[in-house]
């Protein structure tokens, strides 16, 4: 079944579903009073993990049980934002006969899927994983896709009322947005569809590589956007840093909407 999270739940619940497919092989070696075989767990993400992210994880295998390095062997594999990576990365996780994979973000999961059939993937932070095509439905996905939905399609409108309730003047919002991005078109015809309700006018930039970035803040600044919604992407998590520098530095940007990257 997939699961929607809260934060405290997260991590305890990734951890927890990637050492699923696994627990009844280490449990027969405990009876059998054998050594337990080193457990080989792929991690795949379409940006970076940010130091944070991996020290909760690994508090979430130690509080199972799973010490990196005693039982757990974990294979890192990051894209740092460039998509074209990420199939030959799931790729990789295949070869080095992982497991199961963790996948973080929506096409990672999808490239995941698409290099195996039998092992297990624990997608993490995906926005709309029926949409995306990865389950059949989120009480019985099927397949060997299994893990966290963000639920992002049923919220995103949502936020949008919420930056116009914080800035009741509010009239115009510029949206970050990764066409590339399986889910990102669904969520912007939803954004469209809600702003004529709140009097807002979007404004939409569509990045797809980190040299977009610049450009699109051009627009955003001819525009005299009053706010910016970013559409939660791997490839804008990991230069956070530096839309964040351009919103701060910008004469007519003056608020700032960001969430954090699926």
């Amino acid at each position: 079944m997939i699961r929607q999270c809260s934060r405290r739940g997260f991590f305890s619940s990734v951890v927890a579903l990637a050492a699923g497919s696994t627990i009844a092989v280490v449990r027969q070696h405990i009876y059998a009073q054998e050594p337990a075989p080193f457990r080989h767990i792929g991690m795949l993400q379409g940006g970076s993990w940010s130091e944070e992210w991996v020290k909760a994880f690994r508090e979430g295998l130690r509080d199972a049980g799973y010490v990196e390095g005693r039982d757990i062997v974990m294979e890192w594999r990051p894209a740092d934002g460039n998509y074209d990576r990420v199939p030959q990365l799931a790729a990789d996780l295949v070869q080095r006969k992982v497991e199961v994979i963790v996948a973080d973000g929506t096409i990672p999961t999808r490239a995941a899927k698409r290099a195996t059939a039998t092992v297990p993937i624990v997608m993490v932070s995906v926005a709309d994983p029926v949409g995306s095509g990865l389950v059949a439905n989120l009480a019985h996905p099927g397949g060997n896709v299994t893990g966290l939905s963000m639920m992002t399609s049923e919220l995103s409108p949502k936020r949008l009322h919420l930056i116009k309730e914080a800035i009741p003047r509010l009239t115009r919002v510029a949206v970050l947005w990764n066409p590339a991005t399986p889910y990102h078109p669904k969520i912007v015809e939803e954004l469209k569809a809600a702003a004529p309700s709140l009097s807002i006018k979007l404004t939409f930039m569509g990045v797809e590589t980190p040299e977009d970035v610049n450009p699109a803040f051009s627009t955003v600044r001819r525009a005299r956007s009053q706010a910016l919604y970013v559409i939660e992407d791997a490839l804008f998590f990991t230069h956070r840093k530096k839309l964040m520098k351009l919103c701060i530095d910008g004469p007519t940007t003056n608020h700032l909407r960001t969430k954090g990257v699926c």
